[in-house]
């Protein structure tokens, strides 16, 4: 159900191999028997759980550029939109930031076989690593700002229609994400200090 459910919702926006699919069921599946216990969503059927946390998280990754790149998932939860993130761009390395001791332990067992991917629990805060970019979803923006300027010169942040703030960084003009106008995808680089 699932691959058929991420399928038909992904379209044409990002070419999967089987081997992808593979591993982001696993995750649904993971996700699904430890939310029992943890609540790490609150979207409650497949389809919603596929098309704001996998599709959207696929987007994000299918706007950023080739090649290697460094990412932090700040407030990485479930793993969203890191997971989907380090599964589609193989070539890419993602570290999934998580001050939330019990979510952590989720991140370590859902990535045990991703050589691309590293948990740290901490606060964004207190992380010292340096990343080309700083990805996130369902985090205020505000309380992460100053960190995500610290950690990455990119920024790629799936939110709502009202802009981030622009006392760290600058814009691009939003990019509607396709599953619902009242989502956005907001890329945006550090400004330069004056």
């Amino acid at each position: 159900m699932f691959a058929e459910l991420l399928l038909e919702r992904i379209g044409s926006v990002t070419v999967l191999s089987r081997s992808q699919i593979e591993q982001l069921e696993k995750h649904f599946d993971l996700l699904n028997r430890w939310n029992r216990v943890l609540n790490l969503t609150s979207l409650s059927t497949p389809e919603e759980i596929v098309e704001r946390h996998y599709c959207e998280s696929l987007f994000l990754a299918s706007h950023l550029p080739e090649g290697y790149f460094r990412a932090a998932d700040i407030g990485s939860g479930a793993g969203f939109p890191g997971i989907p993130l380090a599964i589609s761009r193989r070539d890419c390395f993602v570290a999934l930031i998580e001050s939330h001791q019990r979510k952590c332990v989720f991140l370590r067992e859902a990535t045990r076989s991703q050589v691309n991917t590293q948990v740290i629990a901490s606060r964004a805060n207190e992380v010292t690593d340096r990343f080309d970019f700083a990805v996130s979803r369902a985090v205020r923006f505000s309380e992460i700002e100053g960190s995500m300027a610290r950690l990455a010169s990119n920024l790629a942040i799936l939110g709502g229609t009202e802009a981030p703030s622009t006392k760290c960084f600058t814009w691009n003009a939003s990019i509607v994400v396709p599953w619902g106008n009242q989502r956005r995808l907001w890329l945006g680089i550090r400004r330069r200090s004056t």
